[in-house]
């Protein structure tokens, strides 16, 4: 599954980047995450570990890694995301009204979801998106 949602928030690609990469902040804009903690040591970069704690679409644990940081440009990770396998990457670009955010997700469906992944992509989509606009809200609110 693979598919990508863009949205400009009225913010510089700084701020945009220092609330995407303090992931601790997932669970305020992401509904479907109650918790995200870093399992690693030192400042957040490619390596940082961290583990939360998903309600929906069931109760679950899942752990991430940082695999790309590229201050204030780009910044992805890879790891058990729900009932998915795969990586998520946020790329900033400077733009007159502020910032504009694309998310790309390359998703794998793991057991037996591999043979109902290609249905549940819109709505999945959907609801990155949705997060995407929380993201925006609460960026464009606290400035």
């Amino acid at each position: 599954m693979h598919f990508s949602n863009s949205i400009t928030i009225r913010r510089s690609v700084q701020d945009v980047f220092a609330y995407l990469s303090n992931f601790e902040n997932i669970p305020t804009w992401n509904y479907a995450i109650a918790e995200t903690q870093k399992t690693s040591g030192g400042p957040v970069g490619v390596g940082t570990t961290y583990r939360q704690t998903r309600s929906l679409p069931s109760p679950s644990e899942e752990t991430f890694q940082v695999t790309e940081f590229e201050p204030d440009q780009r910044l992805a990770i890879h790891g058990g995301l729900g009932p998915f396998e795969g990586t998520l990457t946020y790329e900033l670009q400077r733009v007159d009204e502020g910032t504009l955010l694309t998310n790309t997700a390359d998703l794998e469906a793991t057991g037996v979801l591999k043979l109902t992944a290609p249905l549940a992509a819109p709505r999945v989509r959907q609801a990155v998106a949705e997060n995407l606009q929380k993201l925006k809200e609460i960026l464009e609110r606290s400035s």
